[in-house]
């Protein structure tokens, strides 16, 4: 069952809710770019692995909700479009930033192995140079921006 729903974090109603079994609910703001879980709670094991392997930035901003979910930014990466994340210093001087995805040209691929797949290189990557950032409250104009919503999206 999947469904929108208010957001606990920041009142949008624009929360996606997506049940993956019986116990265990993900949810995904697109009001705020925020994501959350049932399993992402104070204290959990998933947290505590989440914490292992997330950028400072997106430690600093994690948030409790009134029902005891930790909510943290969204990574959206869209290989042939771009990426979305949440870039800044600290969690007062942050923003979402977008950058475009460029293919990854013929003399160049040797930099872009793919480790997943022995001989294989990226056909596209983030050209740093497109950077462009937006205020907490514009997620969506992030998403926009790489062309999230393009309805011949190529990955």
């Amino acid at each position: 069952m999947d469904n929108l729903i208010i957001c606990e974090r920041c009142g949008s109603d624009a929360c996606y809710v997506t049940e993956v079994n019986e116990t265990i609910k993900n949810y995904f703001c697109y009001g705020c770019g925020f994501q959350t879980s049932t399993i992402m709670t104070v204290n959990s094991e998933f947290l505590k692995e989440q914490m292992e392997t997330l950028p400072n930035i997106y430690k600093e901003l994690m948030g409790e909700d009134e029902s005891g979910k930790v909510w943290m930014p969204t990574t959206i990466n869209v290989p042939s479009q771009g990426m979305v994340f949440a870039n800044g210093s600290n969690s007062i001087n942050w923003k979402w930033a977008a950058v475009k995805a460029v293919p990854v040209k013929e003399e160049e691929k040797t930099k872009y192995p793919n480790p997943h797949k022995k001989g294989e290189y990226y056909k596209w990557r983030m050209d740093m140079n497109t950077l462009k950032e937006f205020e907490e409250k514009d997620f969506i104009e992030a998403l926009e921006c790489i062309g999230v919503f393009n309805s011949n999206l190529d990955s």
